[in-house]
């Protein structure tokens, strides 16, 4: 099943979710919708919160990126970064913000804890795309987007296309949240 991406002007994008304690039918079910909606959108990292669901989970499926293609999915469910290393700038877009880019300054090497789809403890080090996009993942996890993490000046050459998406004018490749709106009478 396909589920809705949440954008930019989306509430849920900015609270930190809450943890999971243990994985059920209903958490393997939306790992599995996860995974359907992240590819059909084209897209190699999707959080939980990005489908309305705020929960720490997100999953990673660099197959599609040269340089990957024989990498196997990854589920990664409440992560927490131990340590890093070196920095490095890349430009990043977002599911959540079709058709923004921008250049995000992050750590080049992470070393993650997290639980695995079958809620073992892990940890392991990561570097090049799978830093990055973990990072940008769990950053999701904690209510940031990446355009917060951009410069200043950068940030200010797509803020029209920021204001796009409060005003509701969205199009994007692959379904996307409609909020409902709140009339006020009085």
């Amino acid at each position: 099943m396909i589920l809705p991406i949440n954008i930019y002007s989306d509430d849920i994008l900015r609270k930190k979710a809450k943890p999971l304690k243990g994985i059920d039918s209903g958490t393997e079910e939306l790992i599995l919708f996860m995974f359907e909606t992240m590819r059909n959108a084209a897209g190699i990292g999707l959080a939980a919160p990005q489908v309305g669901h705020s929960v720490r989970l997100l999953v990673l499926d660099l197959s599609g990126v040269s340089n990957y293609p024989d990498e196997k999915p990854m589920v990664v469910i409440n992560p927490h970064i131990l340590a890093l290393k070196g920095y490095n700038d890349m430009e990043e877009g977002c599911l959540s913000l079709p058709g923004v880019r921008g250049d995000v300054e992050r750590p080049a090497v992470i070393t993650l804890k997290y639980r695995n789809e079958r809620f073992e403890e892990m940890i392991a080090e990561f570097s090049g795309m799978y830093a990055r996009v973990l990072q940008h993942e769990i950053d999701h996890l904690n209510g940031v987007l990446f355009v917060d993490r951009m410069e200043k000046r950068d940030r200010r050459k797509i803020q029209k296309e920021l204001d796009v998406f409060v005003s509701g004018t969205v199009n994007a490749a692959y379904p996307i949240a409609r909020q409902s709106l709140t009339v006020l009478e009085g």
